[in-house]
């Protein structure tokens, strides 16, 4: 009777860090709206990190691979439910699939993107950066690149 008193409760405790370990991990899936002084507002993960649109894109198509992938890599999720913060619009969010399969969050049909230099939430070093043959931009919640007029 112990025994199986001792199962029952560390089935009820897996149960409860396996579903705190999911809403973390859906928490960083989130797109929401950060703001950083003269920039204003900008898209970032459910963690505060920074993501981006690459200007060589075509609209629901990544054409960042390889090495530019190592060094931007793809905010993806396993399906197509992608949560909205506040101010973030869902019906702009989407996911377009990536050529191993997996699937990379879009926003007003840009693939979104996270740049490797930026190491903590509020980061924004990869701002009007020129790699892989194009710019790279923060996205503004209206679904444009940081600098465009909304």
């Amino acid at each position: 009777m112990q025994k199986l008193h001792f199962l029952f409760c560390a089935s009820i405790l897996f149960f409860l860090v396996s579903a705190v370990n999911t809403t973390a991990q859906a928490q960083s899936k989130q797109v929401k709206v950060s703001e950083k002084g003269s920039y204003g507002e900008y898209l970032t993960d459910g963690d505060g990190m920074s993501l981006y649109l690459f200007l060589r894109d075509a609209a629901g198509q990544s054409t960042c691979y390889n090495e530019c992938a190592e060094e931007w890599a793809s905010l993806t999720v396993n399906d197509t439910g992608v949560p909205a913060g506040q101010w973030v619009n869902p019906d702009m969010l989407g996911t377009v699939k990536r050529k191993d399969g997996s699937l990379q969050v879009t926003y007003n049909g840009h693939p979104l993107y996270y740049y490797e230099d930026d190491k903590k939430a509020g980061d924004i070093t990869g701002q009007d950066k020129k790699e892989f043959g194009a710019e790279w931009y923060l996205v503004k919640p209206s679904g444009v690149k940081m600098g465009d007029v909304d």
